[in-house]
């Protein structure tokens, strides 16, 4: 059992790399949408949400913990593999694979604050970045309509045109998309970028190294059956449905959990 977890809706589209490279694998997603979005919280407070999460699905039977949003991964990511015995997998921004594919020695990188000032993006620039110039951008808002589900709506595109405009214009030719609610947004993303730009979306690595991870510990699913898709939220689940719904293209079933028991 694979259990996952954003501030949302983002994460699903590590959950939808999960599904389409281990499809024999049941997963457990956790959306705290009670406290999305996690971009503007301090970093204590989301390693403590990270930590309440991770337990409750651990206590539902989760064995390996992928860690889908690159904010929560720069604040608790070693915490939690201190904690916990399970193994936990977390995200964080592809400033490796941009630094490789780069033509002109310019990347550009969308992420939240907490993501840019944790020691994980760092230590990525210090092992990576190396020659390459990397142009940050902040991009507040975006969170919001990708889980109010408007990808395709004119203050999404207003949004995206101020923060990707500024990178297009410096020249860059690599963009990493670095907090999972963008990749819903890549078709818009890549309408006002063009088609010379290399866009990064570290979902399905995230997934191949989740697969490797089962591999190494030898939790691999045994009985090729149907798997178990199971979806809780700390905030209104029929809400959560409906987006879910719509980003996965398929029926989701969500159980809501007050605040209390999402806490552990």
């Amino acid at each position: 059992m694979i259990g996952v977890f954003d501030s949302g809706v983002g994460g699903l589209s590590v959950l939808r790399e999960i599904w389409a490279q281990l499809p024999d694998e049941s997963t457990l997603y956790f959306a705290d949408t009670a406290h999305c979005p996690y971009g503007s919280r301090s970093a204590e407070e989301i390693c403590d949400l990270a930590v309440r999460i991770t337990d409750f699905l651990v206590q539902r039977g989760a064995q390996v913990v992928v860690v889908a949003c690159n904010t929560a991964s720069a604040a608790a990511l070693h915490h939690l593999r201190e904690r916990f015995s399970v193994p936990i997998v977390g995200m964080e921004p592809a400033v490796k694979p941009a630094a490789e594919r780069t033509r002109v020695g310019k990347v550009g990188v969308m992420a939240t604050p907490v993501t840019f000032q944790g020691e994980l993006f760092a230590r990525l620039l210090e092992r990576y970045a190396n020659g390459v110039e990397v142009l940050t951008q902040v991009c507040p808002g975006l969170v919001q309509q990708v889980e109010a589900g408007k990808l395709d709506d004119p203050e999404t595109d207003r949004l995206l045109r101020l923060y990707l405009e500024p990178m297009v214009e410096a020249g860059v030719d690599s963009l990493v998309l670095g907090c999972t609610h963008y990749p819903f947004l890549r078709e818009a993303i890549a309408r006002i970028v063009g088609p010379h730009v290399d866009i990064i979306d570290p979902a399905p690595a995230v997934a191949r190294q989740t697969a490797r991870v089962l591999e190494q510990h030898g939790l691999r699913a045994v009985e090729r059956g149907p798997a178990l898709r199971l979806f809780y939220t700390s905030g209104d689940p029929r809400a959560f449905e409906d987006i879910a719904g719509r980003l996965l293209g398929v029926p989701v079933h969500a159980e809501g959990i007050g605040n209390r028991e999402s806490r552990g």
